[in-house]
């Protein structure tokens, strides 16, 4: 670190005594080493703060500090109890790669950005998750960077644009860094995309847990006003699939021919793995497991859109929130120096 800028690594916890020493370790063995750890925990009821203790006892440079409620207020509270110019973020569950902090932040140090995103890979260990994590994850190649919208759990921004824009919005329970980057944009920050600054998380494991995942992301999507042109648009697919099924012969051989090209990208994923060194017959498992991981995925995301529009409607001080948090950080503004 440099004597100008500190840097402060955070993330926010709530019941994650199975992977918190995980987490640790690899921030601990980061090849530059944050000014200081911040983890903020968010009502645990199991061992999680025990554990985080024991490695404060050990002299590593970990504040604890409690707050919040869901995601955004937790790690809100995490960046306000952070002494550092420059805040990294990531979440419980992952692995951090050793260069993760030295690449992510280098665009920071250098003045070059405002907001550098990182990028995130899955390490699956069942065919399943090695299925969820080819079909609904990308490779960075695939990327277009002026268009990635960073995700909490592998980003990093000057502590003064956090505060331009009043933190993480707490009243969406999902979907928070999607809003948070769009408030962001829309103040005129500058983005930099570094792909080879790499978390690594495990994909969900049952059809359950994959499930509600991406039930959450819909339903977050909804109370958030993201993406319904996206969300439309499946609804129109799927009819229209619905039809073809109905009308037989031709229409059946259509409609293979379109599941077909849905799959493609994730086979050509599953491919690349298969290439670096993954067992054969896991790829060809996971790659009969395309097909319905990607039905599973969008009827969980058909299903949770409507209960997110339900749940706007059920809770008007909620959709109140909501508003005027879209009035005042998504109304077109013309673009603004950030000053440190």
């Amino acid at each position: 670190m440099t004597n100008q800028k500190r840097v402060s690594l955070v993330c926010t916890v709530r019941d994650e005594e199975d992977n918190i020493a995980q987490l640790i370790e690899s921030m601990i063995g980061q090849s530059v080493a944050p000014d200081e750890i911040v983890i903020n925990d968010c009502n645990s009821q199991d061992a999680t703060t025990a554990i985080v203790q024991q490695y404060i006892d050990m002299g590593f440079p970990i504040r604890l500090v409690f707050g919040g409620y869901n995601i955004p207020s937790g790690r809100n509270n995490a960046i306000f109890h952070a002494s550092g110019d420059i805040v990294a973020c990531t979440d419980a569950g992952l692995i951090l790669d050793r260069h993760w902090l030295k690449r992510l932040i280098a665009p920071l140090m250098a003045d070059e950005a405002d907001v550098v995103g990182g990028f995130f890979r899955p390490l699956p260990r069942s065919v399943f998750e090695l299925a969820v994590g080819c079909t609904n994850y990308r490779e960075a190649a695939e990327i277009i960077p002026d268009q990635f919208m960073p995700f909490g759990k592998s980003v990093a921004f000057r502590k003064a644009v956090w505060d331009q824009v009043d933190g993480y919005p707490e009243w969406a329970s999902h979907c928070e860094d999607l809003l948070f980057d769009f408030a962001l944009r829309n103040a005129g920050v500058r983005f930099v995309f570094v792909p080879d600054a790499l978390v690594h998380f495990r994909p969900r494991g049952t059809i359950k847990q994959f499930y509600r995942q991406y039930f959450l992301y819909a339903r977050g999507d909804a109370i958030g006003g993201l993406w319904y042109k996206r969300h439309l648009m499946r609804y129109a697919v799927y009819l229209f699939g619905l039809l073809l099924l109905l009308a037989g012969g031709l229409g059946v051989g259509i409609l293979a021919s379109g599941v077909i090209a849905y799959c493609v990208q994730p086979w050509q994923r599953l491919w690349l793995r298969h290439k670096e060194g993954v067992n054969g017959w896991q790829v060809v498992l996971a790659s009969a497991l395309v097909p319905w991981i990607r039905l599973i995925g969008d009827v969980a995301k058909m299903i949770g859109y409507p209960v997110g529009w339900w749940t706007l409607w059920q809770k008007p001080m909620l959709r109140t929130e909501r508003n005027q948090w879209r009035a005042k950080y998504l109304t077109p503004v013309p673009p603004s120096p950030v000053v440190e």
